[in-house]
């Protein structure tokens, strides 16, 4: 599995178990969603772990930029809120952020 691939499925699953929880908090729905919702959080940190890197700091500081770009994703498709220039201006900056310490020269 690609690094790309596994931090975009890493992202999905994050943020699907996440708001799995939101939703049973905040928004009144039933604690059947929490099954769902930790599952899916067990299938991130996988992922997570399938991640060309030698050290899971580094993979962990590298997906955060990839988790900000996701999570604005999941705000317009599945909450309906379209991300605003502030929103996509700061992502561009975390997925850049992102590069540099996925890509960056190790000596």
């Amino acid at each position: 599995m690609t690094t790309l691939l596994a931090y975009a499925l890493a992202a999905l699953a994050e943020i699907a178990g996440c708001f799995a929880i939101w939703a049973w908090l905040r928004l009144g729905r039933s604690p059947l969603w929490l099954g769902p919702g930790l599952a899916s959080l067990i299938l991130f940190a996988v992922l997570l772990t399938r991640v060309e890197s030698a050290a899971a700091g580094r993979a962990y500081a590298a997906y955060g930029g990839v988790y900000v770009a996701a999570s604005l994703l999941w705000l317009w498709a599945a909450e309906g809120q379209r991300p605003d220039r502030w929103d996509l201006g700061g992502a561009a900056l975390c997925l850049a952020g992102s590069a540099v310490v996925l890509l960056g020269p190790r000596g």
